[in-house]
């Protein structure tokens, strides 16, 4: 069959209309049969019983089906792996494939690079981004490609349960099942946070937090982590000219762990420098409990940095860092599931915490190409958020884009984004120009004022989010962010991993802060009378403080603050 006939308009067929929410006809394929060859469909089960009649030029019948089977189960001696490959469900890409190009050239460069090249700067020492063949993804609409991913959602058929790999035709499309390394990382909580909106930032209804940081590893970092190893489980598999030996990262504590646990699963030696008693307590066990080689060096991260580009000039070591543009391949995965959770409805706002930038240049790219390929209308107005004592960014905002200077960032509570020289300061730029986008700083007092509050109303936030929880509130206040305004406020690592952080301030041991949140706990005599002193004070604030909030926010409504 020719590929041109397996993708031709009348093979998408007569299908029965679909109606959505709002009552307009979605043409959805949502219901087509498993491939057999690189002229057939992807796989997809059945959606909400959708009954669909097709009719096809192509000459292979089998290509089309009325009823999708029942998944069989597998024989109990073969693995969700070895099923994969024997079934091929995965291997075929329809002629989709990706390639390396300079950031932001034009459509028609002559600069490729194959994927299986290990090339990190382009000629000129620019950053180099992965480039999809967008005309062969576009050979399906854009509902194919929602009720394909739709269809991925939570399942265990390899490699697809992951919420990185549930999109391979969009991150890796040409890599062999085999070849992956997944630890069904992805499909995050999307937290609505109710009080924090209602309470406390004037009532907004439609406020929520990705939390990225419920993963493996405990950080938004699994997620480009999966590709770039896989692709180097790949590349290890292959002849070589010069063979992989290792993989090596400069960290401030997430990547580390990242890749020390993905390397740890492939079998592949991981090495990480990190900065001495820069980072969290178990941000450095992680690396060390996963076999990691661990370099504990006298610099800041963007010292680290340099040497670990160094060394794998010289060395058989793959670079896993962000300037290797393969992880943002799997982080901008992260925007589509956004998407997806909100039945491909797009948000109106989307605050990321920024370090090193990579990742609020992977939020547009997922949103970028999912509107490309229509799935959606349109894309978000994106926020960077920086920790004000380490915000090169924020500082390049500010002067109209007129003048970037890399700084020697300062100590931060939120220690991952403490960068003073960002790797993809243009891809950062260059995605928020994209969407009207920007970028706001919090102090040390701001964020972890911010987080603090947050855990109040039932998060247990890292001192990242609290940078982008505080962005949202200064935002609010300028009446940037409406109230009705539908707002995600991107949480990047789970909170267990900056616990001494929390401890700090809840114990009201940092100096020039006033810790107004803290909460510390209540030493009481074991004796009844004690007791209920202590509770009735306790109760007695509590109504209090319930009173003097409601009469603050009538009061700022009225003033319009908000």
């Amino acid at each position: 069959m020719a590929a041109a006939a397996a993708f031709s308009p009348s093979f998408f067929c007569s299908l029965s209309s679909i109606t959505d929410s709002e009552g307009k006809n979605d043409n959805v394929i949502s219901t087509l049969n498993r491939f057999r060859n690189p002229g057939s469909l992807l796989l997809l089960r059945h959606c909400r019983g959708t009954r669909i009649s097709c009719s096809s030029t192509a000459s292979d019948p089998a290509s089309v089906h009325h009823h999708q089977q029942p998944k069989s189960r597998r024989p109990p001696e073969e693995n969700i792996r070895e099923e994969a490959c024997r079934r091929d469900e995965a291997n075929a890409s329809h002629g989709f494939s990706a390639c390396y190009v300079p950031f932001d050239a034009p459509a028609d460069t002559a600069e490729t690079y194959s994927l299986d090249d290990v090339v990190y700067r382009s000629r000129s020492g620019g950053l180099l981004d992965v480039r999809h063949n967008l005309s062969a993804l576009k050979r399906f609409p854009g509902s194919y490609w929602r009720a394909l991913f739709d269809s991925r959602v939570g399942r265990t058929t390899w490699p697809y349960g992951s919420g990185v790999w549930s999109k391979k035709e969009f991150v890796l499309p040409e890599i062999d099942p085999d070849h992956i390394v997944s630890l069904f990382e992805g499909n995050s909580n999307l937290f609505w946070a109710e009080r924090l909106g209602r309470d406390h930032l004037g009532g907004m209804p439609d406020l929520w937090v990705k939390h990225c940081g419920i993963s493996h590893t405990g950080s938004f970092k699994d997620l480009g982590m999966t590709v770039l190893v896989s692709q180097v489980n790949r590349l290890r598999s292959a002849p070589l000219n010069r063979p992989i030996a290792g993989v090596g990262c400069a960290s401030t504590g997430d990547t580390s762990a990242a890749l020390s646990a993905y390397c740890a699963a492939a079998g592949i030696p991981a090495i990480v420098f990190l900065p001495t008693d820069r980072i969290s307590l178990a941000q450095l066990v992680q690396p060390i409990a996963n076999g990691a080689t661990v370099l504990s060096l006298d610099t800041d991260f963007d010292g680290c940095m340099r040497l670990i580009r160094e060394v794998t000039a010289e060395l058989p070591i793959y670079l896993a860092n962000s300037l290797n543009s393969l992880r943002l391949e799997g982080q901008k995965t992260a925007a589509i599931e956004i998407l997806q959770q909100f039945d491909w409805e797009v948000p109106d706002w989307i605050i990321v915490p920024g370090g090193n930038l990579g990742n609020i240049y992977a939020f547009y790219k997922g949103f970028e190409m999912c509107r490309e390929l229509e799935l959606v209308d349109r894309v978000p107005r994106l926020v960077c958020a920086q920790a004000a004592n380490a915000n090169p960014l924020y500082l390049y905002y500010k002067s109209g884009w007129a003048d970037f200077k890399p700084m020697v960032a300062a100590d931060t509570f939120a220690s991952a984004i403490q960068i003073g020289d960002p790797v993809s300061i243009d891809r950062a730029v260059f995605a928020l120009k994209a969407t009207d986008g920007i970028v706001e700083e919090a102090t040390e007092e701001e964020l972890m004022d911010a987080m603090s509050l947050a855990d109040r109303t039932g998060m247990f936030a890292c001192p990242h989010t609290g940078v982008a929880l505080a962005a949202l509130f200064k935002l609010r206040e300028r009446g940037v962010i409406k109230t009705n305004d539908r707002t995600i406020v991107v949480s990047t690592a789970h909170g267990l991993k900056f616990s001494q952080s929390k401890v700090a301030y809840h114990s009201k041991e940092i100096a020039n802060m006033a810790c107004q949140y803290a909460n510390p706990p209540v030493n009481v005599k074991a004796n009844f009378g004690a007791v209920m002193d202590v509770l009735k004070k306790k109760l007695d604030a509590i109504f209090t403080c319930r009173y003097e909030t409601n009469k603050r926010f009538v009061t700022s409504e009225k003033n319009g603050w908000f």
